[in-house]
């Protein structure tokens, strides 16, 4: 499909446009992204940013980071993916999703310029582009960017940090990053740069691979339990997150506490300038669907987490262990549970195996999706259900919770997903 949409088109005509222009939906390398990057002037941003890599926490700490700098005022482009519910989601402007029509202009600019320098664009260059034409356009202060895949060759590495951020390093998108943790390292550590601050809020040992190129760079690195630490406070509704000179007491709020330091960490070491005021209002503004959400639906408790790898999928754990700590009426768990055929499955359900009592799975609708086959072979000699959709899998685990039972879904962002469209066609 090479005849380019208008402007006066959908947004979901110029989405199917993207995801056909280029040959393959992931094509890592910056050769082709970088003379169109030139060419719409988005290289050079007037404006600090902040650019978030790591295999899990990204979106909570970039949510948090970006909720911070809202509350003390300043104008925000915040950038992640993927998105859950809807593209928009992706790109937002002061906490808030941008209009479709705001994407469409800004697609109709990246389209001229990659034909102005004859290149293809896979959908996730062109879409990340247009993300940075709308931020260059609304003259935001601060851009907060999420990197899509690894670091060194994502099209977020095209812009020049000023602070840099790696969340964690795990397993995940081995194909593509490499096999190791040394060489999934090396991938996220290519967002570092010559002399800008860079944080590391790991919950392991620092990868030798993140050492080495922070010393190449001569890049100030600060380390979670090394430079900067956070623990819970006594009275179990605050936390108190202290680094040389700086000693805070700071609320809990919705997310994950390993990724508001980080989020913290990240923007002290930013030169901005930041109240306790708005640190305290951005936590607590802080919130991300997803992640640990926890729902009341039709009297059933219903817990959503996108984790999809073992290292996601461990954290997920740690959070509901402490949940049926508190909440000792729920004595079983009911997983709803799908996955990308690509990802690792079997070691997702040697982790959950213990805590999931019964399993309703069904194959995603997208093209990535693990089969039945390859679902059941993982689920062996567990007690498993099978569905057509994961549609009907939440509804069954709907109509057949017990008071003593919990609700998971889980295995991926397009299992929540399908969930979440099913609860809103049932409005």
């Amino acid at each position: 499909m090479n005849t380019a949409p208008l402007a006066n088109d959908s947004l979901n005509t110029w989405l199917d446009y993207w995801s056909h222009v280029h040959v393959t939906g992931i094509d890592l390398g910056l050769e082709r992204v970088i003379p169109v990057a030139e060419k719409l002037g988005v290289m050079r941003p007037q404006a600090k940013v902040l650019t978030v890599a790591g295999t899990n926490g990204k979106g909570s700490t970039t949510t948090t980071a970006a909720a911070i700098l809202n509350a003390q005022g300043y104008k925000v482009g915040l950038y992640q993916s993927p998105h859950i519910y809807r593209f928009n989601e992706r790109v937002k402007l002061q906490g808030i999703e941008v209009d479709d029509q705001t994407l469409i202009d800004a697609f109709v600019a990246v389209d001229q310029a990659r034909r102005a320098c004859d290149l293809t664009l896979s959908f996730f260059e062109a879409t990340t582009l247009a993300a940075f034409v709308i931020f260059k356009q609304k003259q935001c202060d601060v851009w907060v960017l999420e990197v899509g895949l690894g670091g060194r060759l994502d099209v977020v590495n095209v812009i020049d940090p000023d602070v840099a951020v790696i969340t964690n390093i795990g397993l995940d998108h081995t194909d593509w990053l490499g096999d190791t943790i040394e060489k999934i390292a090396f991938e996220k550590a290519g967002i570092i740069r010559p002399g800008i601050p860079v944080v590391f809020g790991g919950q392991q040992e620092l990868p030798q691979a993140i050492q080495n190129k922070a010393d190449e760079c001569q890049a100030p690195l600060h380390v979670v339990n090394r430079d900067y630490f956070y623990q819970y406070a006594e009275d179990g509704q605050s936390w108190l997150f202290a680094s040389s000179g700086t000693t805070l007491k700071l609320p809990l709020g919705h997310l994950a506490l390993e990724n508001l330091s980080t989020a913290v960490a990240a923007i002290l070491l930013s030169g901005l300038s930041i109240t306790q005021q708005a640190l305290e209002q951005g936590i607590l503004n802080a919130k991300l669907q997803g992640r640990f959400e926890v729902r009341r639906i039709a009297d059933k408790s219903v817990i959503f987490d996108a984790g999809h790898n073992p290292h996601g999928v461990d954290f997920l754990l740690k959070q509901l262990r402490k949940f049926l700590e508190y909440n000792k009426q729920y004595t079983e768990v009911i997983g709803v549970f799908s996955m990308l055929s690509d990802k690792d499955v079997n070691s997702v359900v040697n982790l959950l195996k213990e805590t999931v009592l019964m399993w309703k799975i069904a194959p995603l609708a997208v093209p990535r999706a693990a089969d039945i086959a390859q679902l059941d072979t993982a689920l062996q000699g567990l007690d498993v259900q099978h569905f057509d959709s994961v549609k009907l899998a939440f509804k069954s685990a709907l109509d057949d919770a017990k008071n003593n039972q919990l609700i998971l879904v889980c295995g991926s962002f397009h299992t929540l997903e399908a969930v979440w469209e099913y609860l809103e066609e049932c409005q």
